[in-house]
């Protein structure tokens, strides 16, 4: 976690330009395209361990939580570090996610692209109880209330659909949670809503559209 911070003021902290495993739950990756049915969620599943990019200009979120954790990655059968993020629910605003590799057996790049909830369209991606792995965040938050180094287990704030850490682990936790210029690198999510207004999925073979690129 990267915990320099601009400015500390009463039941508030604003932490600016910060990086990496803070932990904000970006709320999209894998799960965009699929919602998971109304109810808690698992705290761990099996990956396919590729990572995807993902960017928004602004997310709010009510209930925030983050503590360490892993993943099963399903090729390996092992298990990978990541930083567990939950938020009870969230906005998200011009949201991209992109998995970017080659076809198989060939040079050849290949993208899967998704774009929601655009800001010039007035829409917005709405999603509830969600769970994320990751390994990089960068953009400029802003917390309310937060807790740092709270026992992971005891971490409530996204309510019961979103699960807690292990007894005795470092956690963190807010009432709410604000950010701007959102990048995201990630392996996991899940949750048990997702509301993309205007979703534009699009597979680009021979290209590079990664949502980092622009």
């Amino acid at each position: 976690m990267k915990d320099s911070q601009d400015a500390v003021t009463e039941g508030r902290t604003n932490w600016r330009r910060f990086a990496v495993a803070v932990g904000v739950p970006t709320v999209v990756a894998g799960g965009l395209v699929v919602a998971l049915a109304q109810g808690a969620l698992a705290a761990s599943f099996s990956i396919s361990g590729q990572s995807f990019h993902l960017t928004a200009s602004s997310l709010d979120g009510t209930g925030f939580t983050q503590y360490s954790g892993s993943d099963l990655v399903t090729s390996t059968n092992s298990r990978m570090p990541v930083a567990k993020s939950g938020i009870k629910s969230a906005t998200i605003h011009d949201l991209c996610q992109s998995v970017v590799g080659n076809i198989p057996g060939t040079s050849i790049p290949i993208s899967l692209r998704i774009e929601a909830g655009k800001t010039a369209d007035n829409k917005a991606v709405q999603a509830d109880n969600l769970l994320i792995g990751m390994s990089d965040l960068s953009g400029d938050a802003t917390f309310t209330n937060i807790n740092i180094g709270q026992d992971a287990s005891t971490l409530d704030q996204a309510g019961s659909g979103v699960p807690a850490g292990d007894v005795g682990g470092f956690g963190q936790g807010a009432d709410k949670v604000h950010i701007d210029n959102l990048r995201q690198t990630a392996t996991s999510t899940s949750a048990s809503t997702f509301v993309l207004q205007g979703m534009n999925l699009h597979l680009y073979v021979g290209q590079n559209k990664d949502c980092f690129n622009g």
